[in-house]
């Protein structure tokens, strides 16, 4: 699977607040509705920018910490944000990412800059800076998690083959 998109940069310890606001989480169940507010108290036109093409939004140290928003990575899809890279993702979060069908990657981020063309290889475990010419090697997911991302997350695996069928 292989992901290619412009890269929307953000700092560390980026967390659930800021990807999607807890003022917005009793409003709405819409996602596409919530997806308007995504990591607007970072950059209040992320979604105007990130929806059009899609992109990939590239962060520092400890993406997601805070409290365990399944929200979270949700507007992030509904965004049109098509992947997570980052130094280190909080555990829930990446677990949540990968149950709703985010792709996220940990990898060295810092040879990335805003607006970046970038390209995502999960199998190969490799970021292509495609503006730079750089790769960036990453350690591939475990088979499980990238079954389940391939399907498009938990449920829709489950949905897919009327259980886990996870081997």
């Amino acid at each position: 699977m292989s992901i290619q998109a412009k890269a929307f940069t953000f700092g560390d310890d980026i967390n659930t607040d800021y990807i999607i606001s807890g003022k917005y989480k009793f409003k709405s169940n819409d996602m596409n509705d919530m997806a308007r507010h995504a990591m607007e108290e970072l950059d209040p036109h992320y979604y105007e920018r990130v929806s059009p093409e899609g992109g990939i939004l590239v962060a520092g140290t400890n993406f997601g910490c805070g409290s365990s928003r399944e929200q979270a990575p949700l507007v992030l899809i509904h965004s049109n944000t098509r992947a997570v890279l980052a130094k280190s993702f909080a555990r829930i979060f990446f677990r949540n990412a990968i149950n709703t069908g985010l792709p996220v990657v940990e990898c060295d981020t810092d040879r990335i800059s805003e607006g970046d063309e970038v390209e995502v290889d999960l199998e190969a475990g490799v970021v292509k800076n495609l503006t730079s010419g750089e790769q960036i090697p990453f350690a591939p997911l475990p088979s499980v998690m990238a079954r389940l991302l391939a399907d498009g997350g938990l449920a829709a695996h489950f949905r897919k083959h009327g259980g886990f069928a996870l081997e």
